[in-house]
């Protein structure tokens, strides 16, 4: 393997690697939705 072949594939896997923890990073920190009740989502109007 030649070194620009080398070299490309390590920053390939640097930008999967460092996408892979930001979109972790924001699915950990989003705010929770508060749940609905489900007997008050149910009654009839």
């Amino acid at each position: 393997m030649n070194s620009s072949a080398l070299i490309l594939m390590v920053l390939t896997q640097l930008a999967v690697t460092v996408a892979t923890v930001y979109f972790f990073y924001r699915v950990l920190n989003t705010p929770q939705k508060p749940e609905p009740d489900s007997y008050t989502d149910n009654d009839p109007i």
